[in-house]
């Protein structure tokens, strides 16, 4: 179970949310890192997005937003808060995460939200704890003379596992277009790779390791299946590259079978990760697969599996052309002064059910290092641009 190192409790409770020097967006990225929202999907006993939900909700609800909690799972809530535009506008929804990864191993005081050396230090500073401040501030920025489009924030659970908390979002909600914030290092991440798990089982059959000859090795037949994936990996890294993403991947995360040295392994199983690049459909990637093995039965006497599709998610490619990612190109180059990088990145994002709801959208987000990692961090100065960046692109949408 993953303990959190001592802190303060009253801490987090202590802050008002009402407080405008809450419009500074790095002191309330300080306070949002305070408040722990550990993943307990991800670390077993981890705190959830119950307490820093409520805090963002009072926090929108203060600057007169109209403020909706969704919370099809107990203990899991998003927020959604709106501005109501005066018509004739384009909507925009802006989506950032609550939760974070766990905290052990944690390199000093995860939640400190300590500043020093233009960095502020804590877990979420980088992911993405700083985008949420800039988001909160941007908006409330923005709408302070009224839009003509309405403008979403929403504030989701479950980012960093299920993504249960955009999903719920997106059954109620949808806009013209949208901004996903995530740690893109101050680049514009118009690309991502999917991904599909599977479970694989083989069927063989138990004999005496003294006359093997009597069953089927379910592990034999394993190794003719990562030989078979290797074929299919060579196939993937020989078809053209994604100029931002590369090419896919395949790879067998876990395998086990067989219960004892002197027995034929009755049964096999392996985890296979397929990652994806636009254009390539989970059913695409699943009917490889069953191509692969339908042509293993065939060749080899007694081969026989079952194949479960686990989880798969598309991959994600913006439109260059669609007005939100032309419109935040332009503002990020005016507020920092230079080209702004379009890249992609080869892991998943809630982009990708974003596009799928048929909203336009892309990723954005403050500069730092160490997501996931013993220590995080995000620079002081790429939270105030991320906020500016946002407050102008919200403007020149739904003004």
């Amino acid at each position: 179970m993953a303990t959190n190192p001592p802190r303060d409790p009253g801490m987090a409770g202590a802050l008002d949310p009402a407080d405008d020097g809450h419009l500074d967006p790095v002191a309330l990225a300080a306070r949002l890192i305070a408040i722990d929202s550990t993943n307990p999907d991800l670390a077993p006993g981890g705190a959830g997005e119950a307490e820093i939900a409520a805090w963002c909700a009072r926090w929108l609800a203060a600057r007169g937003f109209e403020v909706h909690r969704l919370e099809e799972r107990a203990g899991r809530p998003s927020i959604v808060g709106i501005k109501r535009g005066t018509g004739g506008g384009l909507s925009l929804m802006l989506n950032a995460h609550l939760d974070t990864v766990g905290v052990d191993g944690y390199e000093g005081d995860p939640f400190s939200g300590a500043r020093h050396s233009d960095r502020l230090h804590g877990r979420g500073a980088f992911d993405t704890k700083g985008g949420l401040a800039a988001v909160l501030v941007a908006a409330h920025r923005a709408t302070l003379t009224p839009l003509a489009g309405d403008l979403l924030v929403t504030l989701v659970a479950d980012e960093e596992f299920g993504s249960l908390g955009t999903e719920e979002v997106l059954r109620r909600f949808t806009a013209d277009a949208a901004i996903v914030v995530e740690p893109s290092e101050l680049s514009l991440t118009v690309c991502h790779r999917g991904f599909a798990w599977f479970g694989l089982t083989l069927h063989g059959r138990a004999a005496h390791g003294s006359m093997p000859g009597q069953g089927v090795d379910a592990i034999r037949h394993a190794g003719l299946v990562l030989q078979g994936l290797d074929e299919l990996s060579t196939g993937i890294g020989q078809k053209p590259a994604h100029p931002l993403l590369g090419h896919g991947s395949v790879r067998v995360a876990t395998i086990s079978g067989g219960t004892d040295a002197a027995t034929v392994a009755a049964s096999a199983t392996l985890t296979i990760e397929r990652r994806s690049l636009p254009g390539e459909t989970p059913a695409m990637i699943e009917a490889e697969l069953r191509r692969l093995l339908d042509s293993l039965a065939r060749d080899t006497a007694d081969f026989s599996y079952d194949l479960t599709r686990l989880v798969a998610r598309g991959a994600f490619e913006a439109d260059p052309d669609w007005p939100i990612v032309r419109l935040l190109d332009e503002q990020a180059e005016r507020v920092l002064g230079h080209a702004v990088v379009q890249r992609g990145e080869p892991f998943w994002t809630d982009a990708a059910l974003v596009l799928e709801a048929g909203i336009p959208c892309l990723l954005f987000g403050v500069d730092g290092a160490g997501a996931h990692a013993p220590l995080e961090w995000a620079t002081e100065a790429s939270i105030h641009q991320v906020a500016e960046i946002l407050e102008d692109t919200i403007v020149a949408f739904s003004g």
